[in-house]
């Protein structure tokens, strides 16, 4: 893990878009909670509810090739949204990168981490 990143890849055995995945998963049990389908900037990603501003699981398709995927990521990262991102930055400017403290230091980070781990533990377990 790089200084307050965490990324883990997991491998379906069949090929799905995004939103496909998602439709494999929006209803199975995650410690992480349960997963939503976010528009991110230009992406669409899965997203499991977070634990503030810093820390949040997305899921992504881990490859640069065209849809559908079998590989994916699942990683730590600020709240997703298409405004989050602008609102996190302003943030960060006014208070100094105070308040993007919480996504290195901290329980909350220290848990998603953690939590990363365990979803893409579960993840892989299904089978997709």
């Amino acid at each position: 893990m790089a200084f307050g990143f965490k990324m883990k890849g997991f491998q379906t055995k069949t090929a799905y878009t995004i939103e496909e995945l998602y439709e494999a998963i929006k209803d199975k049990t995650f410690t992480a909670g349960e997963p939503s389908l976010t528009k991110s900037g230009l992406s669409t990603i899965i997203t499991f509810p977070p634990l503030d501003r810093n820390n949040q699981i997305w899921v992504y398709a881990g490859g640069f090739k065209k849809p559908p995927y079998t590989k994916w990521t699942v990683q730590k990262g600020q709240l997703a949204g298409v405004g989050n991102a602008v609102v996190n930055n302003l943030l960060s400017d006014v208070t100094g990168g105070a308040t993007s403290a919480s996504g290195v230091f901290g329980k909350n980070a220290k848990k998603i981490e953690e939590l990363v781990e365990i979803t893409t533990q579960e993840l892989d377990a299904l089978g997709l």
